[in-house]
């Protein structure tokens, strides 16, 4: 069993959620999945112990899930960075990180997005859908954002990163 960057975003997605009641097919539609991709996801995150079962309702394993993305992530999906490209901010450039850094000359890193409206430094997101499931859901981009900051940034940004991304886990237990 291999992990994919959409379980990532799967459990992310719980994380924005909280802990209220959801479906496989209410999570695909937010996230631009399909139910089955869900499930697999579900599956493989269960399998990986990034989450837990509780009855019928499945939790993200918070504690787990911040080792994995404070230690692992960065190793593992590992960003593409591409020439300047029209998307959605993301890692330092968008909030919550955005209030950190002083803008400097250089493009911010954005998700290609034909309908995005700041021009950047293309930086590939966890998952091909992410920038809609971003659009639908400003938790998730947040978290999504942070993630990014710790997949692709400098060592003061990843600190930061994760002290937002704790602040974070903290409501969700």
């Amino acid at each position: 069993m291999n992990l994919k960057p959409q379980d990532i975003l799967f459990l992310l997605k719980l994380v924005a959620m909280g802990k209220k009641p959801w479906s496989f097919n209410k999570i695909a539609v937010e996230l631009g999945m399909s139910p089955s991709e869900v499930h697999a996801a579900a599956q493989r995150a269960l399998a990986a112990r990034l989450a837990i079962k509780e009855g019928e309702n499945i939790w993200s394993n918070i504690r787990n899930l911040e080792d994995f993305l404070f230690h692992g992530i960065q190793y593992v999906f590992v960003p593409e960075r591409g020439g300047l490209d029209r998307g959605m901010p993301t890692a330092y450039a968008s909030a919550p990180m955005d209030s950190w850094f002083v803008a400097d000359n250089e493009p911010p890193p954005v998700w290609p997005d034909p309908e995005g409206k700041v021009r950047g430094e293309s930086f590939s997101p966890l998952y091909k859908s992410v920038p809609v499931a971003a659009k639908n859901d400003p938790k998730l981009y947040e978290l999504l954002a942070l993630v990014d900051a710790i997949r692709g940034g400098r060592a003061r940004e990843r600190d930061i990163a994760k002290k937002e991304l704790k602040k974070r886990f903290e409501q969700y237990d």
